[in-house]
């Protein structure tokens, strides 16, 4: 068999003490391995070992799953960005992109677990924000935020926090010298979608003077930049969506896209675009783009903060964002995301922080 070489290697990625190595490289091979669920027996019966000691590295090692994590990633993206260069079309090489993902339990019993309304019904289970690196088309996972209920916050003696809040905190703790080294501010983008739009959020990454675009909500206040002084202030804000109806005047633009997959397909866009203001923010490029057909429902607004760019890259930059989706299908479909049994929330920390891990490793 292949497990000897291959647990060999994975040794030399990683860190750990030599009583922890058999066990750690022993569950990270399991993880990457093609089966129908990742459960602690089947990891058991994979490497010959006993059940218990699979729950203790869980339960006991929290922390070394995040070190690792940390490292790896760090390791990894050191690795490409020594050849950064700018996309096709694009100005940006550091692409960073934030979306959460639901990590589905069977019961409220679990420590942390929460009913969630995820737009298709109530979800059982826990809430993970993901922030990941895009450099070329390799996706690097860096440390996920979880989420902890009210609850578990008062169990444990916890400050409660929304999730944008905790995203606000990690931006402004996020040292990227440590992952690629010196580099460009003007090089970075941030991309999120509407559930992210918040001006703290906004803020925190014009503050690192990177750029971001950013999915709107409807009721997103924004003005005019070409507003004059005599209009009164009351008048000058109104929601993003009522913006672009009195805007009409915009010509709309075709933009015209090709896809990279096996079939190639071409994708055609009307977008319109004027400069405006961000309510609490600052002055951004204002997009509102849909497909050419206009199907219902799917309209966007967008906004950026790099005056340097046309639309056409704005909607190009956005589009990147599909990256992420495409990681939480992978790490939920072939590598266990979901595939947790135990109550304590230590242990479902330590599964996902390995599961990225065992991502890394495989690209």
């Amino acid at each position: 068999m292949l497990t000897g070489p291959l647990q060999k290697w994975i040794k030399r990625q990683i860190a750990v003490r030599p009583r922890l190595e058999r066990i750690c490289t022993s569950y990270l091979l399991f993880l990457m391995v093609v089966t129908t669920k990742h459960s602690l027996q089947e990891a058991a019966r994979f490497a010959g070992l006993h059940p218990s000691l699979f729950s203790h590295l869980l339960k006991s090692h929290a922390k070394l799953a995040i070190t690792t994590l940390e490292s790896l990633s760090k390791t990894q993206a050191r690795q490409f960005a020594k050849a950064l260069a700018r996309r096709n079309g694009l100005p940006w090489k550091i692409v960073i992109l934030i979306d959460s993902t639901l990590q589905h339990r069977a019961s409220l019993h679990p420590e942390n677990a929460k009913t969630f309304n995820h737009g298709h019904g109530f979800v059982v289970g826990h809430q993970w924000t993901n922030i990941v690196l895009l450099l070329h088309d390799l996706l690097i996972p860096l440390r996920p935020i979880p989420f902890y209920s009210q609850r578990y916050c008062r169990d444990h003696k916890l400050e409660y926090r929304t999730e944008h809040d905790l995203v606000v905190d990690y931006l402004q703790k996020l040292q990227l010298e440590e992952y690629i080294g010196s580099y460009d501010p003007r090089e970075v983008v941030v991309l999120t979608d509407s559930g992210y739009d918040n001006k703290k959020i906004q803020t925190a990454i014009a503050a690192k003077q990177w750029h971001f675009i950013i999915a709107l909500g409807k009721t997103r206040s924004v003005k005019s930049a070409t507003l004059g002084r005599t209009t009164p202030k009351s008048k000058q804000w109104c929601h993003i969506a009522m913006f672009f109806r009195n805007h009409r005047w915009l010509k709309w633009q075709t933009i015209r896209i090709t896809t990279n997959g096996t079939k190639r397909k071409r994708m055609e866009f009307r977008t319109r675009d004027t400069i405006g203001y961000l309510r609490y923010v600052g002055q951004v490029q204002l997009v509102c783009s849909e497909p050419r057909r206009r199907p219902e429902g799917r309209r966007k607004y967008l906004a950026c903060n790099d005056m340097r760019v046309t639309a056409r890259q704005i909607v190009l930059g956005y589009r990147l964002r599909w990256a992420i989706e495409l990681f939480h299908k992978t790490v939920k479909q072939h590598l266990g995301f979901e595939d947790v049994a135990t109550s304590g929330f230590d242990s479902v920390m330590s599964h996902v922080h390995w599961v990225y891990c065992a991502h890394i490793l495989l690209s």
